[in-house]
């Protein structure tokens, strides 16, 4: 063979593997990062609605953690942001959206109807849903507190009570306490909701920091009455404590997905987060999480959801009708004014 016909089938083999290498670099599925906070509650909600998101838009999923608003604030402001999505609370999506932090979210990609309006933004969106409820010992109380000004009787309900360190949340329970609608919450009359707390903090044995310490201070007894996340007491009682709660007059709060501006990702990040609200997938969470709740309502009229899951489920019609919708709008243009004053109460 001549010199020449050798480098025709040289130049040949690498022509073919060029295509070969260029097919399989266009049919490679790409890769998206979320981050969240870590633990039991990352690993549910990966494999409730990550995973069948991913597998849905036809994406690799990583997954990693986060601690907070600062983290994400340090990867966007590096300009090549080791994360495409991340999911944090919602009042932490509104703040970073005033913060210019998110990329817009594609409606016409995301189909929203279901989420309630308070529960979404243009750059943000609601995935899952908590409460915020009262909790009582059983041992203590026959019957529990109907609603939050019950629970600020001391004189009906004597005994030691826990609030959270954090205003969010503590602020709404307070002005439900003195008599505000649930639809009149918002905007927060947050001199109204201090002046609330000032009354029952003598009666507040512990100002909780986690979730965590929430659930074990109900559990052994501690405390007698507390403001606590249903997931957190929802454990408790299926550990046969002494222990009841009720949706009655609760909060439903919201965790949510956001794409990181600078995301190199964003066409795929937007189809992940609509399969990831989407009603099919949202169906789920009662079955597998049945701690926390769907945030798209249309999740409920999915086959599948057993009668007891309904039942349990914080966001399941008859128990949403309970309940205030937060507002993540409002913390996110007010929690820095409020966290001070806040603190000031707590350690007065």
């Amino acid at each position: 063979m001549s010199i020449l016909s050798k480098c025709g089938v040289f130049a040949g083999s690498l022509f073919t593997l060029s295509l070969s290498l260029a097919s399989g670099t266009a049919s490679a599925a790409p890769t998206l990062t979320v981050a969240g906070y870590g633990g039991a509650l990352q690993d549910a909600l990966n494999s409730t609605l990550w995973q069948p998101a991913a597998k849905q838009a036809g994406v690799e999923l990583r997954t990693d953690s986060h601690d907070g608003q600062p983290a994400v604030r340090l990867q966007v402001q590096s300009g090549k942001p080791a994360w495409d999505v991340i999911h944090i609370g919602a009042n932490d999506c509104a703040a970073l959206s005033r913060q210019n932090l998110l990329e817009p979210l594609d409606y016409s990609v995301i189909d929203a109807k279901g989420i309630p309006e308070q529960a979404r933004g243009k750059d943000w969106i609601a995935t899952n849903s908590y409460s915020v409820v009262m909790g009582w010992r059983t041992s203590k109380f026959q019957e529990g507190p109907k609603n939050w000004q019950e629970f600020w009787d001391v004189k009906k309900f004597p005994g030691r009570r826990a609030l959270s360190v954090a205003p969010d949340e503590m602020l709404e329970i307070a002005l439900l306490a003195d008599g505000v609608p649930r639809d009149k919450l918002y905007p927060l009359d947050t001199d109204r909701a201090l002046k609330s707390l000032e009354k029952i903090k003598p009666y507040v044995s512990v100002w909780w920091t986690s979730g965590a310490q929430s659930s074990q201070l109900i559990k052994d007894g501690e405390v007698d009455l507390i403001a606590i996340w249903s997931s957190r007491v929802d454990s408790v009682v299926k550990d046969h404590a002494p222990v009841a709660y009720t949706f009655n007059d609760g909060l439903l709060g919201y965790g949510c997905m956001a794409i990181l501006k600078g995301s190199r990702q964003v066409a795929a990040a937007q189809k992940l987060i609509a399969g990831v609200v989407s009603p099919a997938i949202q169906a789920r969470i009662p079955a597998m999480m049945g701690y926390y709740g769907p945030t798209n309502t249309l999740a409920f009229d999915q086959p599948g959801i057993s009668a007891d899951q309904l039942a349990q489920s914080n966001m399941a019609p008859a128990n949403r009708d309970k309940q205030a919708l937060m507002n993540a709008q409002w913390w996110g243009a007010h929690m820095a004014d409020v966290q001070e004053d806040y603190k000031e109460l707590i350690a007065q």
